[in-house]
């Protein structure tokens, strides 16, 4: 498939403007399959971030009077304008990330659906009518909107997870300021024209790229900011903890995974291998969801480990704009280096490589960071491949004697987002439900993978608590507001 190569350069959009930044410099995006130039976005300032937050604050007030359904079908009109622009950001985004194109369009069409699920909060009731001991007396609560909300993005999914912020902090009356990673700012851009074209009133969304010691930082710690949601590493998704709670204001966060699967001796073994693999290796395992740990019972493990390499053997690597492609490259040269630091710790640390874990050569791969999957074998709980997350395609393979042995591996780590089991014993189900520490809990089904109308996140060091999507998200974008009404 032949593509076309935009190598536009992308403005902040601030109070409905689209404006470049004082420093006159700019980021440069670069396709992870052949390091040529997809576009280029602003390295801002402190001064810009300034004007956003202010803009932001300004318009809080008229936009929280707006009100509710108004505000639901702004959203559905973004969701149009999405739509007719699928194509175009999914290339965009593999380009710039390089997940295959059939993965980027799912990704897209997921950010309308949510857009028209929030939207549809618009006409859904934001309170409750509680009884109250004077019989004379109305009392119910209603929900307020926090005010201006930090939205941090990661690079890995450049459509959904900023849309699933940014829908339910608009519907709930919150003014926005946008931060996404600069890995992946075109893509974000494009969805804020998006958000643009649909004629939201002025400062009710601003858009600002940089440096994330800039930029993210000082979001994080500016005095004006209501609200902050991130999803990112371990590292900042703290830093960003410390300045919200210095501050006094609401903060979520998620932070990623070293997600498990338990494969047990009664399990599908064919329905655990392709959900392994898919969980493990799509987007070159770059998922905070994606299967990192497989943790397979004694009696099926030699059986399950050959299925499972064989199986690896036929996947197809290559630009993800191709047809035929299965997965795409590491998404850059940092993620690139990462993948290739722990496939030599495994080694270091006496664990075997089964498969994979190669730099891959060749006319089609010399220009990009394509690399095999990378499956261990003889790997301990305590070693650093079973206990860092790599955030890539890389799994570790454990063995236990038994049930209870595999679910002590899994909670056997700091992080608590995801994990799966493969088993046909419904008291093992229930046993690996009420004994799994995860916030996302999947029966023969892989790790990865949520639907927008439930409650993400996880446990641990892998969130703050707080939960997004769903219902759930109204949760931390609104403050819940009681009253209590007597004739005079």
């Amino acid at each position: 498939m032949k593509t076309t190569i935009d190598t536009k350069t992308y403005s902040n959009y601030i109070n409905n403007k689209w404006r470049e930044s004082v420093s006159q410099k700019t980021i440069t995006s670069i396709n992870p399959a052949n390091k040529e130039v997809v576009g280029y976005v602003q390295d801002s300032t402190e001064d810009e971030l300034n004007q956003a937050v202010e803009a932001a604050d300004n318009a809080k007030k008229e936009w929280r009077k707006l009100g509710q359904s108004a505000r639901g079908q702004l959203l559905f009109k973004v969701a149009n304008i999405l739509e007719s622009k699928l194509d175009e950001i999914a290339e965009s985004m593999t380009k710039e990330m390089g997940k295959t194109l059939p993965e980027a369009k799912g990704e897209t069409s997921r950010g309308i659906a949510i857009l028209r699920y929030y939207g549809g909060e618009g006409m859904r009731k934001d309170g409750d009518v509680i009884p109250s001991t004077d019989k004379d007396a109305l009392m119910f609560t209603k929900r307020t909107p926090l005010g201006v909300v930090g939205v941090i993005t990661p690079w890995n999914f450049p459509v959904a997870i900023p849309i699933w912020k940014i829908a339910p902090a608009l519907v709930y009356g919150n003014t926005i300021v946008f931060k996404p990673a600069s890995e992946a700012a075109v893509t974000a851009a494009k969805v804020v024209e998006c958000f643009a074209e649909a004629g939201f009133p002025k400062g009710v969304l601003n858009f600002v790229t940089g440096a994330g010691s800039t930029i993210g930082q000082g979001l994080a710690d500016h005095p004006k900011l209501n609200g902050i949601t991130f999803t990112g590493s371990e590292s900042i998704g703290q830093r960003v903890a410390r300045a919200a709670s210095a501050a006094g204001i609401k903060y979520q966060l998620e932070m990623g995974g070293k997600n498990p699967v338990i494969v047990a001796k009664d399990a599908n073994l064919e329905q655990a291998v392709e959900a392994v693999i898919s969980g493990g290796f799509r987007s070159s395992g770059q998922k905070c969801t994606a299967s990192s740990r497989v943790i397979v019972e004694t009696a099926i493990y030699d059986e399950f480990k050959q299925k499972l390499i064989e199986a690896t053997e036929k996947i197809n690597i290559g630009n993800g704009v191709e047809e035929g492609i299965w997965m795409g490259p590491c998404a850059s040269e940092s993620q690139f280096n990462t993948f290739k630091k722990y496939v030599e710790k495994g080694k270091q640390e006496g664990a075997r490589l089964v498969h994979g874990g190669e730099v891959l050569t060749g006319e089609q791969y010399d220009n990009g960071f394509f690399v095999t999957p990378a499956i261990f074998d003889e790997v301990t709980s305590e070693m650093v491949i079973a206990q860092e997350e790599v955030f890539g395609p890389f799994i570790a393979l454990i063995r236990a004697e038994d049930l209870g042995e595999a679910i002590e591996l899994a909670n056997n780590t700091r992080f608590g987002l995801s994990a799966s089991i493969f088993t046909s014993n419904i008291s093992s189900i229930m046993e690996f439900i009420d004994e799994i520490e995860a916030g996302l809990v999947r029966i023969n089904a892989e790790s990865a993978g949520v639907e927008l109308q439930a409650p993400f996140g996880g446990m641990k060091a892998s969130s703050s608590g707080s939960r997004e999507q769903g219902e759930a998200a109204k949760e931390f974008y609104t403050a819940i507001k009681t009253v209590f009404i007597k004739g005079s």
